[in-house]
């Protein structure tokens, strides 16, 4: 049936109550995500579920309506993903932040999607475990929305990104059904595995309200930090490279090119960097993390780095927060479109190259940071933006044709169009590109077995 915007607000209202939210500054909040960029009108309503209960009545309500729901979380995805516009419903689950059980002898814990992963672990150190990913956004960034983006973050060369250490979700579909997924157990391989296939599917097949998780025990012995300096961000990257090749095993390396560098220590008042300089952060745990620092050093040095090590963590933490400030960094600078892929590490510095063309081949700085350790680049284009009528920041054509251009060049190197952002609605132009035709529709049509209306997260990530 249809119905008009009054019937289903009053409907949502009846049974959702205080949960339903129509102010303007919540439909407002909801359009945009951190991307810079929101989406066209304002949704019909927030719905803030506290309960399986509520996602499954606003679910029911939207099928028998036919009515949009996209679902949110803390809003801090980078791809436009979650970002809810006219004649939608915003669906927030953030309110849904509960620990529901903690089994440190089976190593996995259950949780609400609303629970931030910082607050997760903060808990979950008092068991002596916790939870590998680790979003550079890790102080805002929920649970649910990792596993909707299959997010990574720092740590992933060593511990893995989300898909690793998740074993399943509560998912509700579009007419308000609830599946249990995955399984408690170490090994599972019962029909096919439903939770891959929702890790990472950007609230396309249905709302995850719950998550079984895969746990670690804290790591035991030290940490230690290293700050290596290059002239130039194509020698950072093959000193990177060739940490990778001496078969050292980091925790965390992660590199800055010279313009992002500079945005930071501007934006926390450190003194300027060398004029040109790149800079890797790497660090390393565990009973070994002496001696894996010292090896790692050497080979720093060899490349051409000078090098500092510090066993301090404290110290350590205060290097990764120059790496973990490249955001807000950003944000000084102008509107910024914050993009995201990946190649092979062995062609990490043959990309620096790519982006340096495409710098001089479109007249346009392009800061850009990586997680060396597995080959994730964030190029930042820059520009100055104006809010159009509707409230959205339009890039610019031109800034759009140095992204295309970015793009095919990771595609070429043998790389993917997003290593942990997601499609949302900034890459779903390039989808196809990457996937081909045949791929592309067999991956649309699979969502509309979950999602037959098509109502769940319209024009994210498949464009016609």
């Amino acid at each position: 049936m249809s119905a008009t915007a009054d019937d289903v607000v009053a409907r949502l209202s009846a049974v959702l109550g205080d949960c339903l939210d129509t102010s303007e500054a919540a439909r407002q909040d909801a359009r945009a995500d951190k991307s810079g960029h929101a989406a066209s009108g304002l949704p019909l309503a927030v719905v803030h579920a506290q309960s399986v209960s509520d996602v499954q009545q606003t679910l029911r309500i939207a099928t028998e309506t036919r009515t949009p729901v996209v679902t949110r979380g803390a809003g801090t995805g980078l791809a436009g993903g979650a970002n809810a516009g006219g004649g939608e419903i915003a669906l927030s689950v953030r309110a849904m932040q509960r620990i529901l059980e903690v089994r440190p002898d089976d190593l996995l814990a259950v949780v609400e999607p609303g629970i931030i992963n910082a607050e997760l672990n903060a808990a979950l150190a008092d068991y002596g475990l916790w939870w590998a990913p680790d979003p550079a956004s890790r102080a805002i960034a929920t649970v649910g929305g990792n596993i909707a983006t299959g997010a990574g973050g720092l740590l992933c060369a060593k511990y893995g990104v989300v898909r690793d250490a998740v074993l399943g979700v509560d998912l509700v579909l579009a007419d308000g059904r609830l599946l249990k997924l995955g399984h408690r157990t170490v090994k599972g391989v019962t029909g096919l595995d439903l939770t891959s296939l929702v890790i990472g599917s950007e609230g396309t097949l249905g709302v995850i309200v719950g998550a079984t998780l895969k746990l670690r025990r804290l790591v035991p012995g030290t940490v230690a930090t290293i700050a290596a300096t290059f002239p130039d961000v194509r020698t950072a990257a093959e000193a990177s490279a060739a940490v990778t090749a001496s078969g050292a095993q980091p925790a965390i390396m992660e590199l800055m090119d010279a313009a992002s560098l500079r945005a930071v220590h501007a934006l926390l008042s450190l003194g300027p960097p060398t004029a040109g300089a790149a800079q890797l952060t790497i660090q390393t745990d565990g009973p070994a993390a002496d001696v894996e620092a010292d090896a790692i050093a050497a080979v720093l040095q060899a490349t051409g780095g000078t090098v500092a090590v510090t066993h301090d963590r404290e110290e350590g933490e205060r290097l990764l927060a120059i790496r973990r400030s490249m955001h807000p960094a950003m944000e000084t600078l102008g509107t910024t479109l914050i993009e995201d892929v990946s190649v092979p590490r062995s062609m990490l510095p043959a990309m620096f190259d790519e982006i340096a063309r495409v710098e001089r081949d479109h007249g346009i700085v392009i800061p850009t940071v990586a997680h060396a350790g597995d080959g994730n680049l964030h190029p930042n284009f820059v520009f100055a933006g104006e809010v159009g009528p509707d409230g959205t920041v339009e890039v610019p054509p031109a800034v759009w044709d140095a992204a295309d251009d970015l793009f095919r060049a990771a595609l070429r190197l043998g790389g993917t169009l997003t290593g942990e952002h997601g499609v949302g609605v900034l890459k779903r132009r390039w989808l196809a590109d990457e996937l081909g035709d045949d791929q592309w529709r067999l991956q649309r049509d699979i969502t509309r077995v979950f999602d037959p209306l098509g109502i769940l997260n319209p024009g994210k990530v498949f464009a016609e």
